[in-house]
């Protein structure tokens, strides 16, 4: 099924976020891992003293990959101010206005919005069930310079368990009542 395109920018915190952290930070917080599931990993950080939980997996395969191209993961987080944050880092530069679609069997997702070198999707109330349902995950993204077309492969094996681990330990927050 064909998502209707969104176009909205992308959320100021995750900007901020990927921004805003030096590297130098980034590499004294280590991750402590909640174990692993098949293909997928759970993990937590913590991230302006806040506790993010996440569970991503490396692309099992490539087509029309740039050469020295860094890791590709699926991610998805839960963080005190949103849960179910879907982002695939694709391992180069995307162009501003880039679009990745990402497909789980006959559903496909449109990205909203490209930071870097990562594309966020929406409708998590439809993606992590086809997560949780299907075998694998293909993203189609543009190369670098928007030469062509990569294609990226995740398994979807283990995705459950992982995703019930990092909501084990992330649990939704209750909201205050007005």
């Amino acid at each position: 099924m064909l998502r209707n395109r969104r176009t909205l920018a992308v959320p100021a915190f995750v900007a901020a976020l990927l921004l805003a952290v030096p590297a130098d930070a980034q590499q004294r917080q280590r991750p402590a891992r909640l174990g692993a599931f098949q293909d997928w990993t759970a993990a937590t950080h913590q991230e302006s003293g806040q506790k993010v939980c996440y569970a991503f997996t490396r692309a099992s395969r490539s087509e029309g990959a740039p050469p020295n191209r860094s890791t590709v993961t699926l991610t998805v987080t839960h963080r005190p101010g949103g849960r179910d944050q879907v982002a695939v880092s694709v391992g180069y530069a995307l162009a501003r206005g880039a679009e990745s679609v990402l497909a789980v069997g006959s559903q496909e997702f449109r990205s909203y919005g490209v930071v870097q070198t990562s594309a966020f999707f929406q409708d998590s109330d439809q993606l992590i069930p086809a997560f949780k349902a299907g075998r694998e995950a293909l993203t189609r993204t543009p190369g670098p310079g928007g030469r062509g077309n990569v294609t990226d492969t995740f398994s979807l094996s283990g995705f459950t368990a992982a995703y019930d681990a990092i909501s084990r330990e992330c649990p939704p927050q209750a909201r205050p009542r007005r």
